[in-house]
């Protein structure tokens, strides 16, 4: 962080922590990165064991910053700061308590964003913990058992034969939209499995690109595969760009 960014998490953790339900404040990776990149926010997970302010309290406790919002659910606050923007978020420690003691069950959890909301745990600078919650989470993740990774290979396998047989329906039809929302599936699916298969939390779709081809188990020229799927110069037809994709599903299917 810079000194200007370092000065407003401690801040804002300041005034958080003093909330009796919080038990830990935790920044994300977005807030390591320099204040004039495109993909820069200061992103601040707060893990919850308690009640915490209502949404317009909130506002009030950070002196009603500029363009300040807060989601249906009160799980999330957007604003900005000195121009800066700012993301809160506000998660319930039952629910990662949940995942670490019944994992096999709670792989439904994940939805379309991978294992992203564990990475951010594990992963992220600590700015406050009242105990040893956080500690004792990130040991026991450290820990997952085989059999979790492998239930995980097992959905995102499924995952990526369906959007795979739906990529190809979509390229002979000529149906733009269920294509490009297949050809996302598919990516998604592809990027998920191989950081199962490596055992890895995945992290955010930002630096997904980085982060895949550092993996240390990948298939066989699938850098190359993987760049020529990604093309965007329109020199790939649906029909060859579906032809890369099985490619790559059979490359990834041959490592499980």
């Amino acid at each position: 962080m810079t000194y200007k960014v370092e000065r407003l998490a401690n801040k804002l953790t300041s005034i958080i922590s003093s909330w009796p339900g919080v038990e830990s404040v935790v920044s994300c990776e977005a807030s390591d990165t320099d204040v004039i990149d495109p993909y820069f926010a200061l992103v601040l997970d707060v893990y919850c064991y308690g009640s915490i302010p209502a949404g317009e309290e909130r506002q009030t406790f950070f002196d009603n910053p500029g363009a300040f919002e807060t989601s249906k659910s009160g799980e999330k606050d957007r604003f900005f700061i000195d121009g800066l923007p700012i993301h809160l978020e506000y998660k319930r420690t039952r629910t990662i308590e949940d995942l670490v003691t019944n994992s096999m069950d709670a792989i439904w959890m994940f939805g379309t964003a991978g294992t992203y909301i564990i990475y951010r745990l594990v992963n992220g600078k600590t700015l406050f913990s009242k105990s040893d919650w956080l500690e004792r989470m990130r040991g026991s993740l450290a820990e997952s058992p085989s059999e979790f990774w492998d239930s995980l290979l097992e959905t995102y396998q499924q995952k990526i034969e369906h959007s795979l047989s739906d990529l190809g329906g979509a390229a002979l039809k000529d149906d733009k939209f269920f294509y490009f929302v297949s050809l996302a599936g598919f990516i998604r699916s592809c990027s998920s499995a191989l950081f199962a298969l490596n055992k890895q939390w995945e992290p955010s779709d930002r630096h997904m690109t980085t982060a895949l081809m550092s993996l240390p188990v990948l298939p066989d020229d699938f850098e190359g595969l993987w760049s020529t799927l990604m093309r965007t110069d329109g020199s790939i037809d649906p029909g060859r760009r579906y032809q890369i994709a099985q490619l790559i599903a059979r490359s990834v299917f041959a490592l499980l």
